[in-house]
């Protein structure tokens, strides 16, 4: 355990390294549609430059949790600061579309590293109650970013044109790098021999309980945020402002519940906490899909039935990411990766389901919705908790 400022320092840093790895994404959204003029490729491919850096980072998380066992975690996380650097100063002078979408699959491996150790070393960092304070709000954090950097990424590209988000993301990375070598994370408490296997952690269903129901939550969230766009402008007569209304009031009832859940959990009980707050999401899905099917149109209502989704997310996310965490006996690494690896996943597949029925509007989307949400209660139900220490 290091000392209160100490702690305090590194927990920023590693604010700053898991917000520059979403940055990587959402800084480079805006010029996009302006990469098929600049290179003469087709919107299909400049499309590519998002999914390259996705894909990346699927792949690094894995990569990332497997190189724990036999590298320091800050010698890793140094390494990947510096590739993330490259790799994007190397973007804004690509020669052609085909180099861009290679630098990005590359950029996006680097930026999975934070993802990887910062619960890990949140832990070590602090109490369980002030671990959980300290998850809930970097999940703050994280829900900002999307919000609040294209929105640099639209002046960057209007003042200083496509390149200048490489060159900015370059820059903060070649910084944070500087700052990981001073600053540097605590030391780890190794054991001797490796830390575990993904398959442990896949055949362990305590784990599986904490890491599957995360990733369903969230997922759930994510899908309906994906999909609710398409929906309030082509079947409910409503406009991009609707959609700006509904995350803003759901990203404000998940940065208030999550930096509230470790009080509530005190109170009530951590499992308790879970389970509440992904029934509360689950019931938000619900009536949202009961609103549509009754052929409710009102865009402006869609904010109102979603915000118990982003309240209970904000209850569980934080505590249950810990959970997951401690399940993993140790092998925080992996654990990390894979719980972040089945929140892509849950993502994915569930924006896949709701594509082909998204011009049906909000019933179909809510239904896929709710099922991802139903299943996040039934894992709960149905896999085995974490065994509480008695207490004195």
């Amino acid at each position: 355990m290091t000392g209160s400022s100490s702690a305090s320092f590194t927990f920023i840093l590693l604010i700053i390294c898991t917000a520059l790895s979403l940055a990587g994404t959402d800084l480079i959204l805006p010029a996009v549609p302006v990469l098929p003029g600049v290179f003469s490729a087709s919107e299909a491919t400049a499309q590519m430059v998002l999914a390259a850096y996705v894909g990346g980072s699927a792949l690094g998380l894995l990569l990332f949790g497997h190189l724990a066992d036999h590298f320091d975690r800050k010698t890793l996380m140094v390494a990947a600061l510096a590739a993330f650097a490259a790799t994007s100063l190397a973007g804004a002078f690509a020669p052609d579309i085909a180099v861009l979408i290679g630098l990005r699959f590359l950029q996006g491996i680097a930026a999975s590293a934070a993802p990887v150790f910062a619960p890990g070393v949140i832990r070590q960092l602090f109490s369980e109650k002030t671990a959980v304070r300290a998850i809930g709000f970097l999940g703050s954090v994280e829900s900002l970013v999307p919000a609040l950097v294209p929105i640099a990424g639209v002046a960057l590209l209007a003042h200083f044109g496509w390149q200048s988000s490489f060159e900015l993301l370059g820059a903060a990375g070649a910084i944070v790098f500087v700052l990981m070598l001073a600053i540097g994370l605590p030391r780890e408490q190794r054991r001797s021999g490796t830390q575990g296997t993904y398959l442990q952690l896949l055949t362990g269903p305590v784990f599986m309980r904490y890491a599957l129901s995360q990733a369903m939550t969230l997922g759930g969230v994510l899908t309906f945020v994906f999909g609710i766009p398409m929906v309030i402008v082509e079947t409910m007569g409503g406009t991009l402002n609707d959609f700006i209304i509904v995350q803003i009031v759901s990203v404000a009832g998940f940065i208030v519940a999550a930096n509230l859940t470790a009080k509530i959990a005190e109170r009530f009980g951590t499992e308790e906490v879970i389970m509440a707050g992904s029934a509360m999401a689950a019931a938000s899905a619900f009536a949202l899909l009961a609103y549509g099917l009754s052929g409710g149109t009102n865009p402006l209502l869609v904010p109102v039935l979603f915000l118990p989704m982003g309240i209970g997310l904000g209850l569980r996310g934080p505590i249950g990411f810990y959970r997951g965490i401690v399940a993993s006996g140790g092998n925080d690494a992996r654990g990390s990766a894979l719980i972040v690896f089945f929140i892509f996943m849950t993502t994915t597949l569930g924006t896949m389901a709701a594509a082909p029925v998204i011009t049906k509007g909000l019933p179909a989307l809510a239904l896929v919705v709710s099922a991802i949400h139903l299943l996040s209660v039934a894992i709960l139900c149905a896999l085995p908790k974490v065994k509480e220490a008695p207490s004195a």
